[in-house]
């Protein structure tokens, strides 16, 4: 679907090494996280800011369609080629060479093809690392491109806080090299133009490296399973922790017993923790953690988080049913083998969505009384952020029952769910994966004109070219 010309043009650009144009070598990037299938015209894989700028002043000029692709995690097909065969994928897979660590600032500059695991595993002898915990293990560009939260947004917030500066290209015939690179936290000398190319998945510019801002590693860390007495008592238990906690609580995570047991079942490494292997039908997970080494005469952050559950226990019409304290590592095993979990249960179409937070537990009860009267054959695995808002509502589809998941019953169940989550509820349709594809039509929908102007716009003077999946104006 691409001229020789245009890939002779490309491998001189990149070289040999920086071309894939194999069937089999393309896979991997044509392929996403979530049933995502497309057909590239190529791939680009550029090592450096300077090799991105010239493949994207390359395709702009001659009017060749491409896609900026990170780690290829995200579930709304943001990052893969579309079936038409005409796109070239521009991967960052290659661009993990910078990584200058300024400890005394507590910032890192480094490209946006590093993984957030390889950025973790090399700060972690300074005593640092970037506060943005994921089940996945994404690359720093694609986590920029979408905003990403985490399961600590509670206490560290998303990409955005924590990003200081960052270099973009831009989709333009010159393949424009915006600078926007600091360590500064403060700095109020005009727009502050990088947010325009955060959680905005590539539309406006390419994000190629930038500068994070880094926290202390946690050097005592104590975590504890919660079970509330019913749903609405999660907000009140939430609120009690923060009054007498305050800034320890590092981690708020739900866990229905749906999505505990599709982990069980499926994640042969976890072992059942409760009592009689009964899943309580929620259950909360609870973090709180201090950055420095235990002190002599101090409360051990355990003992802080015993007897501050111990209090709670003993408020008249306690929000607590149960609880118990564990090793931080086997508790988080299991939160974070939720996604696996869901994966392997069955068909899955998942959705990531926000609330207000007291919001969040109401969607998911409705949800489920009323799924079942409309859609024979699906089932609800929830579990999520409920100290921010977010909910990876995943619905799991017995195909022997419901029939075949093609796009048009995928379309159905998710004109359904986000008429809920928005109309109703007055939620977001997309809380950390950004636009894609797949929910394009409801960024269409619930996005108001004036502000689709303003993004079109936007677009027109930043990255006129045909780059990525997303269309905001």
């Amino acid at each position: 679907m691409i001229a020789e010309r245009h890939k002779a043009a490309l491998v001189e650009i990149l070289g040999a090494k920086g071309v894939v144009e194999d069937s089999a070598g393309m896979a991997p990037y044509e392929n996403g996280a979530r049933y995502d299938q497309g057909c590239a015209a190529l791939v680009l894989r550029p090592k450096n800011t300077a090799e991105v700028s010239a493949c994207v002043a390359y395709c702009v000029r001659e009017g060749i369609p491409f896609v900026p692709q990170s780690g290829n995690t995200g579930l709304v097909s943001g990052s893969t080629p579309d079936a038409s065969g005409a796109q070239i994928v521009l991967s960052l897979d290659r661009m993990t060479r910078t990584f200058e660590l300024d400890a005394d600032n507590r910032s890192l500059h480094v490209d946006a093809g590093m993984r957030l695991s390889d950025i973790n595993e090399r700060l972690a002898q300074s005593g640092l690392f970037f506060p943005i915990d994921l089940g996945a293990d994404p690359r720093i560009g694609g986590m920029l491109a979408t905003n990403t939260g985490g399961s600590r947004f509670l206490r560290y917030g998303d990409v955005r806080k924590n990003a200081l500066g960052l270099k973009v290209v831009l989709a333009d015939e010159a393949g424009t090299i915006v600078d926007l690179m600091s360590g500064l936290r403060k700095n109020n000398t005009g727009v502050d133009w990088k947010q325009l190319f955060i959680g905005t998945s590539g539309a406006f510019g390419i994000i190629t490296e930038c500068e994070l801002n880094l926290e202390r590693l946690p050097r005592q860390v104590s975590t504890a399973y919660l079970v509330p007495r019913d749903g609405a008592e999660i907000i009140p238990l939430l609120h009690l922790l923060e009054e007498r906690i305050g800034s320890y609580l590092s981690a708020f995570e739900g866990m229905s017993r749906s999505a505990i047991g599709a982990a069980l079942a499926h994640v042969p490494s976890l072992r059942n923790p409760f009592q009689n292997g009964d899943v309580p039908a929620y259950v909360i997970l609870v973090e709180i953690s201090r950055t420095w080494a235990p002190r002599e005469g101090e409360q051990l952050l355990d003992a802080v988080l015993e007897t501050v559950l111990a209090d709670i226990w003993e408020i008249e019409g306690s929000p607590l049913a149960d609880a118990f304290v564990g090793p931080a590592h086997e508790m988080w095993s299991l939160r974070h083998a939720l996604s696996e979990g869901a994966k392997h249960a069955g068909r899955l179409v998942a959705f990531d969505l926000s609330f207000r937070r007291a919001d969040v537990q109401p969607f998911c009860d409705w949800m489920k009384a009323e799924l079942p009267g409309r859609f024979a054959g699906v089932a609800i695995l929830d579990f999520g952020h409920i100290g921010d808002g977010g909910v990876h509502f995943n619905l799991v589809v017995d195909e022997t029952r419901a029939g075949p998941v093609d796009d048009r019953f995928e379309q159905q169940l998710r004109d359904w769910v986000y008429s809920v989550a928005v109309d109703q509820f007055g939620g977001s349709f997309s809380a950390e994966h950004g636009i894609g594809r797949k929910n394009q039509a409801y960024y269409d929908l619930y996005t108001q004109q004036k502000n689709k102007d303003l993004a079109a716009d936007l677009k027109r003077l930043t990255s006129p070219g045909s780059v990525g999946s997303v269309r905001f104006g």
